[in-house]
């Protein structure tokens, strides 16, 4: 088992990556403050995942109440937030009983979310279960739900007291929702380790074919970038928005097309690719440069051109997004493979023409 620390204080928490941790109920009762749990799933996961972490806590005599959301982004908002509510109301949870996000990263952004509101805040384990949610959203605390002005709007920084990462969950994940999960994992290597990003390079039809070896490194990797990053800057005031590498643009096209309809990993790569389009236009990025990032998608399983909604649709998505301050877009824009930097100062007449550039 490889454990890493996010190191926020008394706020801090253990990330256990391996295979089997489902099981393992040894690693969550040091963070339950009672012996009662509400679990929140999915229709998806539950089938698959519920019963084997319920019987495990069962066997170490803790009380397991669950509740199964409809699956998907489409499904992230108030009335499916409600259903979370409902079920903590309805088993008498208090303040001090932990919520388990057992799911992906819409289960975990929603679990985290009602866990920050519930009697204003109680305790939650993330329990990814999708490549993206263990690299990415379960680590640093953002919960959320939609709005459908805008993605993630309505939420709250709101740290799990543990992450379990069992790698074995990905083995039922489906080619599809890997490759959105590689969308997040390329990030890390394009915002600040070049050399992780060429190791990619060599071991992408590996992550692919989900070798274990492969996996383990990736995540492992891709949670100490999140974890030293968010340590840095909790609440996303400066360094933390480099994580967002292509989520401005992503984000307008999961708006744009109705929630659901791209992953979320699949937009940040053609999200991605405009913005190391513009960064090439402004100079920074080579031809080569492009290519090879481009490629790394490809090979990846993932799209490398945005759908065409029209630049000035995605302009209008992209000033509702949280990272406009003062009314200016703030962009994660490339310098180099591996070097990632926030600008303010790009002219909207660059943004068109990388975005038409990137869409068919």
């Amino acid at each position: 088992m490889r454990t890493l620390n996010v190191a926020l204080g008394a706020r801090s928490y253990p990330i256990h990556i391996a295979a089997g941790l489902l099981e393992r109920a040894d690693l969550i009762l040091p963070h339950l403050r009672t012996r009662k749990v509400a679990v929140v799933t999915n229709d998806v996961v539950g089938p698959l995942y519920l019963e084997r972490l319920s019987a495990a806590l069962r066997r170490a005599g803790v009380e397991v109440a669950a509740v199964t959301l409809p699956d998907g982004e489409a499904h992230k908002d108030w009335p499916t937030l409600k259903l979370i509510f409902d079920l903590l109301l309805g088993t008498h949870c208090e303040r001090s009983t932990t919520l388990l996000a057992l799911g992906g990263g819409v289960v975990g952004d929603m679990g985290g979310f009602a866990a920050a509101c519930y009697q204003r805040g109680m305790p939650f384990i993330q329990i990814p279960t999708t490549l993206l949610a263990q690299v990415d959203s379960s680590v640093g605390g953002k919960t959320a739900i939609n709005h459908p002005a805008g993605k993630n709007m309505i939420g709250a920084f709101y740290q799990p007291r543990l992450v379990l990462a069992d790698i074995a969950t990905l083995d039922t994940l489906p080619q599809r929702e890997l490759s959105a999960g590689l969308a997040e994992v390329i990030k890390y290597g394009l915002i600040r380790d070049r050399d992780f990003l060429t190791w990619l390079e060599q071991n992408i039809d590996a992550l692919r074919a989900k070798d274990p070896e492969a996996l383990a490194h990736a995540i492992e990797r891709s949670c100490q970038h999140k974890a030293a990053v968010v340590i840095a800057d909790e609440l996303e005031q400066g360094e933390r928005a480099l994580l967002n590498l292509g989520h401005t643009f992503g984000h307008a096209i999961e708006t744009g097309l109705g929630y659901g309809v791209w992953l979320h990993g699949e937009a940040v790569a053609a999200g991605t690719m405009m913005a190391a389009e513009l960064s090439r236009r402004a100079g920074w990025l080579s031809d080569e440069d492009l290519a090879r990032i481009e490629a790394l998608f490809i090979r990846a399983g993932l799209p490398v051109f945005g759908p065409a909604l029209g630049a000035a649709r995605y302009l209008e998505l992209m000033a509702h997004d949280k990272k406009v301050e003062a009314g200016r877009l703030r962009l994660v824009l490339l310098r180099a493979p591996g070097h990632a930097v926030v600008e303010t100062d790009i002219a909207l007449d660059a943004i068109h023409a990388a975005i038409e550039a990137r869409c068919r």
